[in-house]
């Protein structure tokens, strides 16, 4: 089984210690709020290219 949780990061000295993906300066919440505004996965894929469909599905179920 995956561990999609470890895809999430939080440092206190980026992003203000808000939750990261994979240590990367994307914010969980920037690809909810993509996500919020209707665009698909493919969409969210092509508007931030760093990311993995995994990192889409991670922050989708953070908690």
């Amino acid at each position: 089984m995956r561990n999609l949780q470890s895809r999430i990061t939080i440092n206190p000295d980026q992003c203000g210690g808000r939750p990261c993906i994979r240590g990367m300066r994307i914010r969980v919440v920037d690809v909810l709020d993509l996500l919020a505004q209707g665009l698909t996965t493919e969409q969210v894929l092509e508007e931030m290219p760093d990311l993995e469909r995994e990192d889409i599905e991670a922050a989708i179920n953070y908690e």
